[in-house]
């Protein structure tokens, strides 16, 4: 029997040449994890809260149009429209780009404002696809999962990174 151990690419790797990107950098913390309702009108978290500092500069996950940037229930909020009908949204922030604009992935699209209780400063960020929400989380491209021998099975002794 031989038994694998799963190795993954520094977490600095996340996103070289994936169409996504973590919105903030250097790669956040994930604060609160995306918690889809069973249905749209039951209590979830239709995103995922990423650690942040106030003024910091927020980028577009990936190449779109801006559709939106303004206020929405009190907090500033940008919407980008992507490519097979996705919309990434970003919240609190403070809009540096103009509605019309066309982005590449990483471009800076305003800064992070608090105002997103209960870890504020944090960016909320949100997908949605035809619709429906998903976990932008899976929007990232994120290094290969290798997978290594414990043990080599030819000698017997056990094999490393």
């Amino acid at each position: 029997m031989v038994v694998m151990t799963v190795v993954l690419a520094a977490p600095g790797s996340a996103a070289p040449g994936g169409e996504f990107g973590w919105p903030l950098a250097p790669r956040p913390a994930v604060v609160r994890v995306f918690d889809k309702p069973e249905h749209d009108w039951l209590p979830g978290h239709r995103g995922v809260d990423l650690a942040g500092s106030r003024g910091q500069a927020v980028l577009a996950a990936g190449d779109g149009i801006v559709v939106f940037a303004g206020i929405v229930a009190g907090k500033p909020v940008i919407s980008i429209d992507h490519p097979g009908g996705l919309r990434t949204t970003y919240e609190p922030v403070t809009a540096s780009i103009t509605v019309g604009r066309r982005l590449t992935r990483g471009t800076v699209i305003g800064v992070l404002d608090d105002g997103h209780p209960p870890c504020s400063p944090c960016l909320h960020w949100g997908a949605r696809r035809d619709g429906e929400y998903v976990d932008p989380l899976g929007l990232i491209h994120r290094a290969p999962i290798r997978l290594k021998p414990l043990t080599d099975p030819s000698t017997g002794s056990r094999g490393g990174p």
